[in-house]
């Protein structure tokens, strides 16, 4: 399998035994839409995705997984009978293409009793370029192999159990011979796939800045009300929480910028991580001050303020798309000052989420700022008092619309940005939107990977909202 682009790109996902999934390959296009019943595994594709991404970016397995999945036990598959240790596992991989062609990585994970990485190999170029294995239980360290193609066709060393070997060649092969070069290229285009990726969860509640008014969500799978309520779901956002500083670090440095081609940020580069060395950094209060949108889209007021000042074209883009989308007219879209003490327009007044590095708290003058609709003869409506179909709705478009210079992810920075293309995960891409809410978003996305500089995996419920778009791999899992 071939991609168009010199942009690595994760091309297949193969999920070996995970969740509900035994022996399921996904080959994934510029645009794949999941579909099927509750249950089918949908989810928790993504779910082994980010996994990957995770430890492509550095992170440690524990908090891959306990991020993503919650514990270890709920990524084994149903059914899996413990051997005679005790021990059960997943297994996950990923087929990555790029200038290095399709490299192929493979994981074995022991779940229970202790979590570790058991087994991984890395393939490409008709060659097997890694290899790992669990030889003493009793040590945290697997015994790796690599590709060499010198005086000695391998080399052979420990590599801690906890960590993606992959992310860990650059800094342990020397690139002398023609088999360590190969090693090395095809250790670099899995990583900045990997790490090229953001998981976008919009959250009508944490939007409106009812809870906490801070990171995480009032829950994780709270309903979706016409009215825009927001159900309390579950799980006080903790899956979504942001990164610690200091851990990890994969070949990358730390903080790097990257970018993507003709997305907003090009003409402002963020500065370095602060400590965020090989992390997402979703939700940290550094991507706040910085105007970074995080995962749960809960600063998108700080975000829109920057993204409507740095790129008129492609704010009017968003506009025209939230246009389609909305109930009423829509004519404009800005961030304006919020004022201590509100202004009666919900909870978000009183909590001043979404400010700003510098700006004061609830108590006395501007505390950030609030993004409005402007709707002509009807005033100002501010975005709080949309639906959660239309706030899902926005905050979704305005990361097609944007790049990583702009999104609260970690990219590779000392590759070029051309030499790079973002993918989103958006599971629940429909949720809350009615038919014509979602074709448009579909749209909309589709018009933006045919670019080249993004990709989109997403879950759907309702598959019929790509029927008729040319470009759109709808998979149907469950049949």
């Amino acid at each position: 399998m071939n991609t168009d682009t010199v942009r690595p790109a994760v091309t297949e996902l193969r999920l070996s035994a995970f969740k509900t999934h035994r022996g399921v390959t996904l080959p994934l296009t510029r645009l794949t839409l999941l579909s099927g019943e509750s249950g089918s595994g949908k989810s928790s594709a993504l779910q082994a995705y980010e996994i990957l991404a995770r430890l492509g970016s550095g992170e440690p397995l524990a908090r891959a997984v306990g991020e993503v999945a919650g514990s270890p036990a709920a990524c084994v598959p149903a059914g899996a009978r413990p051997d005679e240790q005790g021990r059960r596992g997943f297994r996950i991989g990923c087929t990555v293409d790029g200038p290095a062609g399709p490299v192929s990585l493979d994981l074995a994970v022991q779940a229970e009793p202790e979590l570790r990485i058991v087994g991984e190999r890395l393939t490409g170029g008709g060659e097997t370029l890694l290899t790992t294995a669990l030889t003493d239980p009793n040590r945290p360290t697997v015994q790796a192999a690599w590709h060499t193609a010198g005086a000695t066709p391998v080399t052979r060393a420990p590599l801690p159990d906890d960590r993606l070997g992959t992310s860990l060649l650059p800094l342990r092969v020397a690139g002398k011979t023609e088999g360590q070069r190969l090693v090395l290229a095809a250790a670099e285009q899995v990583v900045v796939a990997l790490r090229s990726a953001f998981v976008c969860d919009p959250r009508p509640e944490v939007m409106r800045g009812v809870g906490t008014g801070g990171t995480g969500g009032a829950g994780q799978d709270g309903g979706c009300g016409a009215d825009g309520a927001g159900g309390a779901g579950r799980g006080a956002g903790a899956r979504r929480s942001g990164r610690g500083a200091g851990s990890g670090g994969g070949p990358g440095k730390p903080g790097g910028a990257g970018g993507t081609a003709g997305a907003w940020g090009a003409r402002k580069r963020m500065g370095s991580g602060g400590g965020e060395a090989g992390s997402w950094g979703r939700d940290t209060e550094g991507a706040r001050g910085e105007g970074r949108l995080r995962s749960s889209c809960d600063n998108l007021p700080a975000v829109l303020e920057r993204t409507s000042q740095e790129c008129a074209r492609r704010h009017a883009v968003l506009v025209a798309a939230v246009r389609e989308a909305c109930a009423g007219p829509v004519e404009g879209l800005r961030a304006v000052p919020r004022q201590a003490g509100g202004t009666g327009h919900g909870a978000a007044d009183a909590a001043g989420v979404a400010g700003p590095a510098g700006s004061s708290g609830p108590q006395g003058g501007a505390v950030g700022v609030r993004a409005v609709l402007d709707r002509g003869a009807l005033g100002e409506l501010p975005v709080e008092q949309l639906g959660d179909g239309e706030l899902r709705f926005l905050a979704l478009a305005l990361v097609l619309l944007t790049g990583p210079e702009v999104l609260a992810m970690d990219p590779v920075g000392e590759v070029p940005s051309a030499h790079q293309q973002m993918t989103v995960m958006a599971d629940g891409m429909d949720r809350c939107m009615d038919p014509r809410q979602a074709r448009e978003l579909v749209s909309l996305a589709l018009r933006m990977t045919d670019r080249g500089h993004v990709r989109l995996l997403g879950t759907v419920r309702d598959p019929s909202v790509a029927e008729g778009l040319p470009g759109v791999q709808v998979l149907h899992l469950g049949v």
